[in-house]
């Protein structure tokens, strides 16, 4: 029994769009407009190297909730992809972020309109996979309801990191909305793994539950492990400015909010008005928040399996995700 390695993309989601290719090809015109017209962009997108982790996440819940890994389908993964990535060319547009997985966001490439049509063709490609699993009426029911509600989630949570400002929060509020942001939108796409994972084993409602529970808390941290490593790592800085630009109250500032006084606290959330203010700002709240944000990241990826275990007793499946966890944070850096 063994995940994916975590090393390279899982080996699947190479072929995301096979299927898709071959559907546009029956609609009665050229095949090649919609591949230079959506699916070559798309493709390429797709082929960007990631941690794939959210496909290792419907695995190990799989066979926590006892699926055998040769019997998961692919669909169950392709559908788990395919949200995250839709989910990714619509925030990169919304955030006027230039760069994804080391090449120019999707919107950079073919223009904001095209792009934004691609991400919302891959919400619903994904939806459609779902079909594919060869579920119960009910389980496929309650899957299908279960991804809407996610997408609906992820949305309210995208509605708070575009719509509320650093400036405008009071410092004791700054951790309640990070954690209200993360967990709409990080946690609820990897409690939807979770849960697919487990659906598709056809585990009981009770483990279902559980799995999603854990896969939501695990969405938290690695949001937190985000936030953290985009200003603390000289490589993502990137990403810690565009995050400044739009005063984004991510876990950086939540956490510089716990540890810095009143006064020193006011002075750093002043800065950020300030484009030239930004790279010193980085490193300032990078020092406050650093010890803190690492030890609370642990602290719920610990809670997480904790409570994993005791719903799974001695189940070795837990004892891979555990060991993934692991991985997954130490490739944060």
């Amino acid at each position: 029994m063994k995940l994916a390695s975590s090393d390279d993309p899982h080996p699947l989601l190479h072929a995301l769009l096979a299927d898709e290719t071959e559907r546009c090809a029956m609609h009665g015109v050229d095949p090649g407009l919609f591949e230079r017209a959506l699916l070559a962009s798309t493709r390429s997108f797709l082929a960007r190297p990631g941690k794939a982790f959210r496909a290792r996440l419907v695995e190990g819940a799989f066979q926590v909730a006892g699926g055998q890994p040769a019997a998961l389908p692919r669909a169950a993964l392709e559908a788990i992809e395919l949200m995250h990535a839709g989910s990714l060319i619509i925030d990169d547009i919304e955030d006027d972020a230039d760069e994804r997985r080391g090449a120019p966001a999707l919107h950079r490439m073919v223009g904001t309109a095209r792009a934004l049509n691609a991400g919302n063709w891959l919400y619903f490609v994904a939806l459609s996979r779902l079909s594919a699993l060869s579920l119960s009426a009910t389980r496929e029911r309650d899957l299908s309801r279960a991804a809407h509600i996610c997408l609906m989630r992820c949305h309210e949570g995208q509605a708070l990191d575009l719509g509320v400002r650093i400036s405008e929060l009071r410092k004791s509020d700054v951790r309640g909305v990070a954690e209200a942001t993360s967990r709409l939108k990080t946690g609820a796409l990897m409690g939807l793994a979770a849960q697919l994972g487990a659906t598709v084993a056809c585990a009981s409602a009770a483990d279902v539950k559980a799995l999603a529970h854990f896969g939501e808390q695990i969405g938290v941290a690695l949001q937190m492990l985000d936030d953290l490593t985009c200003f603390s790592c000289d490589d993502r800085a990137h990403k810690a400015l565009e995050d400044l630009r739009a005063e984004r109250p991510s876990f950086i500032w939540a956490f510089a909010a716990e540890a810095l006084d009143e006064v020193t606290y006011k002075h750093l959330a002043l800065q950020v008005k300030r484009s030239d203010a930004h790279e010193t700002l980085r490193l300032r709240l990078a020092e406050a928040a650093a010890e803190r944000g690492r030890c609370a990241v642990r602290a719920l990826l610990s809670q997480a399996l904790s409570a994993a275990k005791q719903h799974f007793v001695d189940n070795p499946a837990l004892e891979l995700l555990s060991l993934e966890l692991l991985r997954l944070e130490n490739s944060y850096g």
